[in-house]
């Protein structure tokens, strides 16, 4: 399958297709529910995460979520809700939410392509490492919060405690 982008240019891989190719080889188990869906996980060092791409042919976009293997309970919400402020003020690229429906916080991101050749494996690389990277290096302090009782400042703060050396 492929998509037109004008009747002037020839077709480009569906980013979706793109996307299949990058997840095959790294031999990540994933299912395609529809050609605009792809789900797939991967182990990190603190939980699986839960990658699903939607691309929105109507606004040229691509979709991404990295959801933690994790739950929220409400009775965190509150506090979990001013680490997320906090922590997306740390991001670059993306931003951290909780879904309301089930608690579970997840990395989110959505790459507009309008008037782009596609999408490159190389942008598709790069937006699933900084999604891991910031999940990795924020899920101790979504933890602290939910399951250490500690709060969003106390949680942040030892989140961007960085060490020297060795010990």
């Amino acid at each position: 399958m492929s998509i037109a982008l004008d009747h002037g240019q020839d077709p480009v891989a569906h980013p979706l297709d793109v996307l299949e190719e990058l997840v095959t080889a790294n031999d990540w188990p994933f299912d395609r529910p529809s050609e605009d869906e792809l789900v797939a996980e991967i182990q990190g060092r603190w939980c699986d995460y839960r990658l699903y791409f939607l691309w929105r042919d109507d606004v040229a976009a691509l979709h991404f979520t990295a959801a933690f293997d994790t739950k929220v309970p409400q009775t965190r919400r509150r506090e979990v809700n001013d680490l997320l402020a906090a922590l997306n003020e740390k991001l670059w690229l993306g931003h951290f939410d909780v879904n309301p429906d089930d608690g579970m916080p997840m990395f989110r991101h959505t790459m507009p392509l309008r008037g782009q050749r596609g999408v490159g494996i190389e942008q598709l690389e790069d937006i699933v490492d900084t999604a891991v990277t910031e999940c990795e290096r924020f899920f101790p302090a979504f933890q602290m919060v939910v399951w250490g009782g500690k709060s969003a400042s106390e949680a942040l703060e030892a989140a961007l405690f960085e060490t020297v050396g060795e010990a």
